[in-house]
């Protein structure tokens, strides 16, 4: 990108040209920039640096539970309705995935819905109530009761205030749309969770990058002008991860390789710092021609449990990590 078509912020730092909502937002004092995020010992394996962000571990443990999950563990111990929080997806990711509750996956409610209440399902869930001797048995009966009647109700909701704004015609658009018409209709949900994928830009960066950011900024832009109409803007906070940034080098295919340290994007009517929350990257202290991390994404996570979502951090992440002050 070159100097003159990146959307300037400062004399050192500037934004893809196509994140046009985010310099909005930006100027507007709704975003946050955290620079140089990551972890100790990093790994470059996709599959094995989700795990670590996902669970909230260091790079040398391997843990079975998501850091949302463990949330839940903690926040649904008396839940009227399992589904405090959801994921925008066929499959649900390890994320929200805790050691006794976890999150539910949905695409869309109505599909949900209509699936959850087909006769063999049905008669299934009702036979849930009945003695089984097997754990396994009482296992799947369980999380099939809760599932038709966690459907039920996340149907029931999502009818009583649907959004009637527009939302590009994309997946991503979807999954905003429909979160945005579960936050008007005041469900228990605390977390929703949702991916736009193929950032792995090995080959021809520039034209995948464009789509990609494209894609990202209007379905953003169009949620962020949703919430501020229904006044819930102040109520929700939008935060961005990738399991590891580019490096700083080219490579021979007009792409970038797999790196380490990356930036995190934070959008809210609730930031209580804004602009470039940290230090830009040093691009003269390279390790191996890639970022040093600056700060650990299990601090963000620690903010973002405590100071957010109101809950002990040090217990879910295992561990006490340093606070920010960004809410």
């Amino acid at each position: 990108i070159q100097r003159t078509a990146a959307l300037r912020l400062t004399d050192e730092a500037g934004l893809h040209p196509s994140l046009t909502a985010f310099k909005e937002a930006y100027d507007g004092g709704d975003l946050g920039i955290l620079n140089g995020v990551g972890y100790a010992q990093p790994d470059r394996s996709h599959f094995r640096s989700m795990d670590i962000w996902q669970t909230g571990s260091s790079s040398s443990d391997y843990w079975n539970t998501g850091w949302l999950g463990r949330y839940l563990d903690e926040q649904c111990k008396k839940c009227d309705h399992p589904t405090q929080a959801l994921e925008i997806d066929d499959v649900l990711s390890l994320a929200l995935k805790g050691e006794g509750q976890k999150g539910l996956a949905l695409k869309d409610p109505r599909r949900l819905f209509g699936t959850s209440n087909e006769k063999f399902f049905k008669d299934l869930a009702r036979q849930s109530h009945q003695h089984h001797h097997e754990q396994p048995v009482d296992y799947l009966y369980k999380t099939l009761s809760e599932t038709v009647s966690s459907a039920d109700y996340i149907f029931k909701q999502s009818k009583l205030r649907p959004t009637s704004a527009d939302y590009p015609k994309t997946e991503l658009g979807a999954s905003l749309k429909t979160i945005a018409s579960l936050i008007f209709s005041d469900i228990n949900t605390k977390v929703y969770y949702v991916s736009l994928g193929s950032f792995d830009t090995h080959i021809n960066q520039p034209a995948q990058q464009q789509r990609l950011f494209m894609q990202m900024n209007d379905a953003v832009a169009a949620f962020v002008k949703d919430l501020k109409k229904a006044h819930r803007f102040e109520d929700v906070l939008l935060f961005s991860f990738s399991e590891f940034g580019r490096r700083v080098a080219q490579n021979g295919s007009n792409g970038t390789d797999h790196g380490t340290a990356n930036n995190m994007f934070l959008i809210s009517g609730g930031l209580k710092q804004k602009g470039l929350i940290n230090p830009l990257p040093d691009l003269t202290a390279l390790e191996d021609g890639d970022l040093k991390f600056t700060v650990d994404f299990k601090s963000v996570y620690a903010t973002i449990l405590s100071n957010w979502l109101g809950t002990d951090d040090a217990k879910i992440l295992n561990g006490t990590y340093s606070k920010m002050a960004f809410v």
